[in-house]
């Protein structure tokens, strides 16, 4: 399937551009107009973009239905600050409400049941139930058109930052205890903790060996997936043969090797599916010496 966005109606593009850039993380951002009148609205076309200075950038976008701006938006120009924060899935739902298209000058806090909590350095209150949050001053806004379903970025220095004691462990955020939810395409959402969050080592001190240097019976197998080829690709060093010879003597290794000395193509299977398993374990050393068994 081939797409060209200028042969295409504009909400559609949009379903395509939303469903498969996701999780987008979703600033829960709160505004005051000239007159103090508070809004608080999610945006889920949002992210951090530098960390000194520290900018953050989210954009309310023009409505597609009928190209008018939204409240945030207005605001924003009236009043150049923000608070940005942050959406926990214990605060979902209530976030959700707060999206309704209410009249100018209804409190979003007051219709979804959120707590103000007064900033320190700018107008905007914060919300007290959100694990983390931002005061921003605004430095920019951008328009990025001027028809139904145009961008605005909002470009924001980050002034102070509020984090709640309870994500917290030895002084760094916990992402199970944040619980933080991210935005889907339609009506979805993914939640990013428990069995949903997983560690990807960074090879930012390392020269890992790339999956070109991996032996072609390897790198051609028809077991091991193409996250496994990054994991056994991102190793400074193979083995050594002393290395592998001893862990041949593992038991599940030479009962491999053992009973299926006769039948090459089946040990090599059963080979690779042991260094399966133990590269789903994060063990890339012990995939390794059980791959150059054969």
């Amino acid at each position: 399937m081939r797409i060209d966005p200028k042969e295409i109606p504009v909400p559609e593009l949009h379903g395509y551009l939303l469903g498969a850039i996701a999780p987008r993380p979703i600033a829960f951002a709160s505004t005051v107009d000239k007159m103090g009148s508070v809004n608080l609205s999610p945006f889920s076309f949002f992210n951090v973009f530098s960390a000194n200075p520290p900018v953050m950038i989210f954009s309310p976008a023009r409505r597609g239905r009928d190209n008018t701006s939204k409240h945030t938006y207005q605001n924003v120009i009236e009043h150049p600050e923000v608070v940005i924060n942050v959406v926990s899935h214990a605060m979902v739902q209530q976030m959700s409400l707060a999206s309704t298209e209410y009249e100018k000058g209804v409190n979003e806090f007051v219709k979804s049941g959120f707590t103000e909590l007064k900033s320190e350095k700018v107008d905007p209150p914060r919300v007290k139930e959100s694990p983390v949050s931002f005061e921003c001053r605004v430095l920019e806004v951008k328009p990025l058109g001027d028809g139904g379903g145009a961008g605005n970025l909002v470009i924001c220095e980050v002034l102070l930052i509020h984090l709640s004691d309870e994500i917290l462990i030895n002084g760094k955020i916990d992402p199970n205890k944040i619980d933080l939810v991210g935005r889907m395409g339609g009506n979805w959402y993914s939640r990013a903790s428990g069995m949903d969050i997983f560690e990807v080592a960074k090879p930012l001190q390392t020269k890992g060996i790339g999956v070109d240097q991996i032996p072609d019976h390897i790198r051609n197998s028809k077991i091991l997936t193409g996250n496994n080829l990054g994991q056994l690709g991102n190793i400074e060093k193979l083995p050594s043969q002393e290395e592998i010879n001893t862990f041949a003597t593992e038991p599940e290794v030479s009962s491999i090797l053992d009973s299926l000395e006769s039948n090459h193509e089946r040990m090599e299977e059963e080979l690779h599916l042991l260094a399966s398993k133990h590269l789903t374990e994060g063990n890339v050393h012990a995939a390794w010496k059980v791959l150059l068994q054969s």
